[in-house]
């Protein structure tokens, strides 16, 4: 099985959030597919960014309804 990883700081970069941010996604469990390497995160590269569930309607779901 090969895989191709990104890291908290490379997928912040990538969704426009804060590494700190995808670091939380990570241990709560949000991401597909994250796997913990000693201290460090692995995402996978195709990772999609989850939805903010402290919005009801956040841009994703905008997004989705214009698609």
């Amino acid at each position: 099985m090969d895989f191709d990883w990104i890291t908290p700081e490379d997928a912040a970069q990538k969704w426009g959030i804060k590494p700190r941010q995808v670091q939380a996604l990570c241990s709560k469990g949000k991401i597909p597919g994250v796997v913990r390497l000693s201290r460090a995160w692995l995402i996978p590269k195709d990772a999609i960014k989850p939805r903010d569930g402290r919005y009801k309607n956040s841009e994703v779901d905008k997004q989705d309804e214009n698609s």
